[in-house]
């Protein structure tokens, strides 16, 4: 029988929901500061309120229960699928306030989608966006892609409750034994990577024409959204307002780091190399990449979008990189992917979004696949051990290939059922297929269905699509179970005669 909520775990999920809120609070102090600094008064208002209004509820959350205590992992799950949601909510009210989205609902869509890192927006005029309204898109990234709960725990606002709380954030990297410890040198190896590529993308802004202070702020935005692979720009031609071949080398360099388990990153910083080359993940992601590239660029080579080999190579490889991390970073217009990518090529990428959503997942299902077929093959005396490289040699065993299955249906599902609604809202079926991957899978490519204007039923879909694919479903679903057994009414045990 499945268990209920009880009044003291929403008391408990509550209290430490206020602790997130309040953290929320300091993030919104980011927007504000800029604002104030460049004078910006209109959005330095909107912030201070939105601020108020996290503080205050974070607040009035923390008083549910004084003294939590130590959470479980079910409470843990519930208060990690809860806060994603409900924080994008408090996130949207500066943005609906700014005059650049079209109703709440837009500015509740971009707050998902910058929280989740997916990077589709249905911003109007992005181009005279604030500098305070920009910092807080790209703010959202960073907290969205390092995790809530990470930067909750590297701070030590949650050391009650880490392991429960770690996993249930779609986590899997332990680079040291101690929680604690792992999130904070995920935290340093992050900003580390973000202050360095920084600093050479700025250099390039600067070299291309930009005012020091404009070059500095769009070096960090776009490196931000790059290593998170996240999406956002501060332009609406995304990485081809730029013009420059050296930014765009720099972005997939950044889009192919922020691929990599950060338990690699250790490794090599440790002069453990071979464990990088060793990899699961790397190996397969390696060859997956080239194999893809040569059949999307064998696309790409008859449309009349390139000029010459060195264009088509130079775009379709972004493209695929871009797909592959999903991070949605862009060098063409939807309306050239609509008009002149073939059928073909939109799915191809959407492909690489769905692999690339569920890497992991989809790579040790072949692998059980393969291991399953091997056993099958195999005498009745013979025992079959499948070992993959991963941080180290890790044996497969039917629990882990049990959950790779199942997050890799549910991701399937998703997709499908994405892609029927938009369907039946008379989009074309490749399109309605791609975009609905793009935002399952975290991808943001944007296929001309993701606009201003669109409509309503399909826009919560999609942020349906892009909390679960966050939350990598496990967590969700275990939410919805608990709230569905909590609503039905409690049978009464029959007594005997």
């Amino acid at each position: 029988m499945w268990t209920r909520f009880t009044f003291e775990d929403i008391r408990i999920i509550a209290h430490y929901l206020g602790t997130l809120t309040s953290l929320f609070t300091v993030a919104l102090l980011i927007p504000l500061i800029t604002a104030l600094v460049f004078q910006e008064w209109e959005p330095a208002t909107r912030y201070f309120l939105a601020a108020g209004i996290s503080l205050t509820i974070g607040s009035l959350l923390r008083m549910a229960k004084v003294d939590p205590g130590r959470l479980t992992r079910q409470q843990a799950m519930a208060l990690t699928g809860f806060a994603w949601m409900f924080l994008a909510f408090i996130a949207s009210v500066p943005l609906a306030m700014s005059g650049h989205f079209a109703s709440y609902l837009d500015a509740l869509f971009d707050s998902v989608s910058g929280l989740t890192t997916t990077g589709a927006a249905l911003i109007m005029d992005l181009e005279h966006l604030s500098y305070a309204d920009n910092m807080w898109r790209f703010i959202m990234h960073f907290l969205g892609g390092m995790g809530l709960i990470v930067i909750a725990l590297s701070l030590g606002l949650l050391s009650s409750s880490t392991s429960g709380l770690y996993s249930s954030e779609g986590r899997s990297e332990h680079v040291v034994p101690n929680v604690i410890t792992t999130t904070r040198l995920i935290s340093k190896i992050s900003l580390a990577v973000i202050g360095i590529a920084t600093v050479l993308l700025m250099l390039f802004c600067f070299v291309a024409g930009m005012e020091p202070v404009r070059a500095f702020f769009h070096g960090l935005w776009i490196s931000i959204s790059g290593f998170m692979t996240a999406g956002f720009t501060p332009t609406s031609q995304s990485i081809m307002y730029y013009h420059s071949y050296f930014l765009e080398i720099a972005c997939m360099l950044l889009m192919l780091l922020g691929m990599i388990n950060f338990g690699l990153f250790v490794a090599v910083l440790r002069g453990k190399t071979d464990l990088f080359f060793k990899d699961f993940e790397i190996r397969t992601g390696f060859f997956w990449l080239v194999f893809m590239c040569i059949i999307f660029i064998a696309t790409l080579s008859t449309t009349p979008l390139f000029s010459d080999l060195l264009t088509m190579i130079r775009r379709g490889v972004f493209m695929l990189i871009s797909a592959s991390s999903t991070t949605g970073f862009s060098v063409v217009t939807t309306n050239q992917v609509l008009t002149v990518f073939s059928s073909g090529a939109i799915l191809i990428l959407a492909i690489l979004m769905a692999v690339g959503g569920s890497s992991g997942s989809i790579g040790l299902t072949v692998k059980s696949i393969v291991s399953s077929i091997k056993e099958a093959t195999s005498p009745d005396s013979a025992r079959v051990s499948v070992v993959y490289h991963h941080i180290g040699k890790q044996v497969l065993n039917n629990e882990i290939a049990r959950a790779a299955m199942t997050v890799s249906t549910l991701f399937v599902v998703t997709y499908v059922v994405g892609a029927l609604v938009g369907i039946a809202h008379g989009y074309d079926a490749t399109a309605s297929i791609a975009e609905s991957v793009a935002m399952a899978s975290n991808g943001g490519l944007s296929f001309g269905i993701t606009t201003q204007g669109m409509p309503k039923t399909l826009e919560l879909i999609y942020i349906l699509e892009m909390w679960a694919g966050r939350l990598e479903f496990i967590t969700l679903i275990a939410l919805v179970v608990k709230i569905v057994a909590s609503l039905l009414p409690v049978r009464k045990p029959k007594r005997d005669r």
